[in-house]
């Protein structure tokens, strides 16, 4: 995962109105749970022109579908955005189970975004990114890289995020062997952000999971604590 640079953000949904107006920032983590065998993280980073948003499966080993992190939806507040995707690559440590990468660790053919949803996407989000359809993708932008498996457009399980503790002889054949899955992260790019652009700005995070939107959808958490590290402002969800 990139390092943090100038100021680092632990945020969540709710604004802490006082504090967050006078604070900027280059990097959120967002961070969520059910309590249960899955956990999500997602870091948000500005750089120029690009927002750089790393994605990792922190939950238990994996033995089902709905298990596997196949989206993560956001918003951005305060005017409109215009991203296009640059790349879409295996984060460090990361690797394929049952299938391979471009040259590189890419694996942007089987990733999509998308800003333009034509169902309301969960928590009324209007930006994601998702390796599985779930009628909300599929006629977005595709991040560069060849189909390493399936359909052209993203659909099913493929290339969804598995847990970076995963055992792949566990669980049903969805989650060993049917289907390629990126053990642990995944390192998204996008570029369009203003010059201007305050990573403040991204809220309603949720992950999503499985190949449908009634399968396990989990929103960052609501309740925030303050913290001070190394002398710089930091918010944290629990």
């Amino acid at each position: 995962m990139r390092g943090f640079n100038k100021r680092s953000l632990f945020v969540g949904a709710a604004a802490i109105s006082s504090l967050c107006a006078a604070a900027s920032a280059d990097v959120a983590l967002f961070s969520g749970t059910d309590g249960g065998s899955r956990t999500a993280e997602t870091t948000f980073e500005s750089s120029g022109a690009d927002l750089i948003i790393t994605v990792a499966n922190l939950g238990e080993d994996v033995t089902a579908p709905n298990q596997i992190l196949t989206a993560v939806f956001f918003d951005i507040t305060g005017g409109a955005i215009s991203l296009t995707p640059v790349s879409a690559v295996l984060n460090a440590g990361s690797t394929v189970l049952f299938g391979g990468t471009d040259p590189g660790g890419v694996v942007g053919g089987e990733w999509e975004y998308e800003d333009s949803f034509a169902l309301p996407a969960p928590h009324g989000a209007a930006f994601g990114v998702g390796s599985a359809g779930f009628g909300l993708f599929g006629a977005g932008l595709m991040f560069p890289g060849s189909n390493l498996q399936g359909p052209s457009s993203v659909d099913g399980l493929q290339y969804g995020i598995t847990s970076g503790v995963d055992d792949p002889a566990t669980g049903n054949a969805a989650v060993t062997g049917s289907n390629a899955l990126i053990r642990n992260s995944v390192v998204f790019t996008l570029t369009g952000l203003p010059a201007d652009f305050d990573i403040l700005r991204i809220g309603n995070v949720n992950w999503q999971y499985g190949t449908d939107l009634s399968e396990p959808n989990i929103p960052e958490p609501a309740s925030v604590v303050l913290l001070a590290i190394g002398g710089l402002l930091s918010l944290r969800r629990r």
